[in-house]
């Protein structure tokens, strides 16, 4: 279920992107309008309608000169130069957001091109036109200049060719009825055929010629009217103030936006001013329950400190009581040497003591001189040399020397377990110091042999140089890891258990390797976490591992495991030079937490 806390900051964060998205909305709206592709189309339509203009123009200078006849050329080149504007058109078009023009585009495109097939048309008629009028008034010129006995041969020749030649340049020029050329060219088709044979060819040429005027003229009329009819000019204009219309209406538009926006910053400034005093106030609150949230959490880090510490020291009771009962195991035997010795001689005493006392009766009557008894001198004499026999004779003082031996075996071998729980312990040296590893696993080893006594121990110890450490920590962490590789052998054959040393770069290496059953690989990311524990209740805190983690790393170092059903390999590396932190603790003496 979500918390109103929840639902709150979401509705806040909302809000704050909805504002941001309209105050980005309005800036946008505000930005200034690209003028450069909106000019260019608008040039290009200008482009346009320039050539539509000029189309028009030589239209009717074609149409209207008579002295100098247009060139061929002189018409605008139509497709070539409209398909390369139209062309730019349409590029610049797509970048340009205008409904006019994309509704316009393609009306004006046809008309444009229309117009241009047009003007191509007009001007293969009219060039068609002008060559048949030039080649008419040159025929008529030529068979008007035949000699005076030919025109006396074909009466009315010359007013058919006079009407002819005067009739056509009216109809090219001004457009007037065609009825007269055809009328002289229908009179005309008897009279060449009364020419002399070398005139037959002209007189066919100059009819030819006459057809051709009239059929390309008419096709130049149909052709004008049509381009007259066309829309591409004022579709042009059209578009163009559409155009401009849309670009003032966007510039309004602008206008209108940045009004808005203007209004709607004055509006946020106000809210952020209301929002900066409540977030002041919030602040002044915030601060207050920090400080009262910062004093609980100093008390729960205070507790959980001496939680710590009762849980550190409760592994340090456990691995302790592990080791007192291994110590008692251990000075029970030599103490039973010692208790066995000083029993029998205590059984000894009585018979010394009493040899002792006869021997000094003995003396006591040597002393008196001749004032002793004779016969109770020789009596005493006799009993102290028949007890004195027997002592010998049973070998009273070799056993008694036998039984001081052993008992001061006995202690030697109890001053040894004490002197190594001294080393193991360090409780005359809790500080830090230079510490051989090879000392502390051999003094661990021999603490934990009443756990290793079904167990076969490999030493592979190196020439390794000391390490700065606390040495009492150092060897809680062997015990444990010795204690958990006996404990790995429960119940395996031929258990062994190998202890090795060595140095690497500026590091000494401590290694702990078993054949025992393993550590699952599900297990093993685990083992280091406090009370994490394979073992049944009452018979184990998990926090030795821990602890022997913390231990290390604080110490500068790290723990490595390898394990797989058969091998497990525990390898504890530590710095030859100290961190700083640790030197710090050697320098005033103190132990590492």
């Amino acid at each position: 279920m979500k918390t109103p806390a929840f639902l709150h900051n979401t509705l806040m964060g909302f809000a704050a992107l909805t504002l941001m998205g309209v105050l980005a909305f309005l800036y946008d709206k505000t930005q200034a309008v690209d003028m450069r592709e909106q000019n260019e189309v608008l040039g290009l339509l200008r482009e346009l309608k320039d050539i539509d203009l000029r189309w028009d123009t030589e239209v009717l200078r074609t149409r209207a000169e008579r002295e100098v006849a247009p060139a061929a050329g002189a018409l605008v080149d139509s497709r070539t130069a409209v398909e390369g504007v139209l062309r730019r058109l349409v590029n610049t078009a797509r970048g340009v957001s205008s409904p006019a023009l994309s509704a316009n585009m393609l009306e004006i495109s046809l008309a444009v091109r229309q117009k241009a097939q047009l003007i191509e048309e007009f001007k293969a008629e009219n060039g068609a036109a002008r060559v048949a009028l030039e080649d008419i008034a040159q025929q008529t010129a030529e068979l008007s200049a035949r000699t005076a006995e030919q025109k006396n041969l074909i009466a009315g020749l010359d007013s058919t060719l006079t009407r002819l030649a005067n009739a056509a340049p009216l109809y090219y020029w001004l457009g007037q009825d065609a009825r007269e050329v055809e009328s002289a060219l229908d009179d005309l088709r008897p009279a060449i055929g009364a020419l002399p044979e070398t005139l037959l060819p002209k007189g066919a040429q100059l009819r030819e010629a006459g057809q051709t005027l009239l059929k390309r003229k008419a096709a130049e009329q149909k052709l004008t009217a049509q381009i007259g009819t066309l829309s591409a000019g004022p579709l042009l204009s059209n578009l163009t103030n559409s155009l401009n219309r849309e670009l003032e209406a966007k510039l309004q538009e602008k206008e209108v936006y940045r009004a808005y926006l203007i209004g709607y910053a004055g509006a946020l400034l106000i809210l952020l001013g209301w929002l900066a005093y409540r977030l002041k106030a919030a602040n002044t609150s915030l601060e207050k329950r920090v400080a009262e949230r910062t004093a609980q959490l100093s008390d729960a880090l205070k507790h959980l400190k001496e939680s710590e510490a009762q849980l550190i020291q409760s592994e340090k009771m456990s691995s302790l009581g592990q080791m007192v009962a291994g110590v008692a195991h251990e000075i029970n035997t030599p103490l039973a040497y010692v208790k066995n010795s000083l029993g029998t001689v205590a059984d000894k005493l009585p018979e010394l003591g009493g040899a002792l006392n006869q021997a000094e009766k003995l003396l006591t009557l040597l002393q008196a001189g001749a004032g002793a008894n004779p016969q109770e001198l020789s009596s005493q004499f006799a009993l102290v040399s028949q007890q004195l026999a027997t002592l010998k004779q049973r070998g009273v003082v070799e056993e008694l020397t036998t039984l001081v031996n052993d008992g001061v075996y006995g202690t030697g071998q109890m001053a040894e377990i004490v002197g190594n729980l001294k080393d193991f312990s360090r409780l005359d040296r809790s500080k830090m110091a230079n510490f051989n590893l090879n000392e502390g696993l051999i003094s661990t080893q021999l603490l934990a042999k009443h756990l290793l006594k079904t167990v076969t121990v490999h030493q592979q110890y190196g020439t390794i140089p000391d390490v700065m450490c606390a040495p009492s920590q150092i060897n809680q962490v062997f015990l444990n890891l010795i204690t958990n590789a006996a404990q790995a052998l429960d119940g395996v054959a031929g258990g062994t258990i190998t202890l090795t040393t060595r140095q690497e770069g500026d590091q000494v290496i401590a290694e702990v390797a078993d054949n025992g059953k393993g550590i699952p690989a599900d297990v093993l990311p685990k083992i280091f976490d406090p009370f994490f524990s394979t073992k049944e209740i009452g018979k184990g805190t998990g926090l030795g591992l821990s602890i022997s983690y913390k231990i290390i790393e604080q110490h500068g170092g790290r723990i490595e495991v390898q394990s797989q059903p058969g091998a497990t390999r525990f390898s504890v590396h530590l710095p030859l030079q100290a961190p700083p932190a640790v030197a710090d603790r050697a320098s005033t003496g103190t132990a590492a937490a």
